[in-house]
């Protein structure tokens, strides 16, 4: 499990990146996914059915973004040591990707 230490780390990593339209597509796409997500526990059955397509859409752009401004910050000479810390496992990524939108909101106050 990914601890809310570790996220923030990844995330400061990535704060760090020069290439911010690939950095401003992963945070969108983290909150896009953290939306559908946090709506999961309030929805029905048949809701989270009718949804859940939309769901895995989501977290498969998410974890693709993650893959793509990893290998491109690694192109740049940039770290991204934060990638092998998140790993590959698809609940921490989309854990990951909570803790991102969490991280904008709060900076957002």
């Amino acid at each position: 499990m990914l601890s809310a230490a570790q996220s923030h780390n990844c995330y400061d990593q990535i704060n760090e990146t020069s290439l911010v339209s690939l950095k401003r597509s992963l945070y969108q796409l983290a909150i896009d996914y953290a939306t559908i997500r946090s709506r999961w526990s309030l929805m029905n059955r048949e809701q989270r059915n009718e949804i859940d397509p939309q769901r895995t859409i989501a977290h498969n752009a998410f974890i693709d973004s993650v893959n793509i401004l990893s290998r491109n910050m690694v192109k740049q000479g940039e770290d991204n040591s934060w990638r092998e810390m998140l790993g590959d496992d698809r609940k921490m990524i989309g854990d990951f990707a909570c803790y991102v939108a969490l991280f904008l909101a709060l900076e957002a106050r």
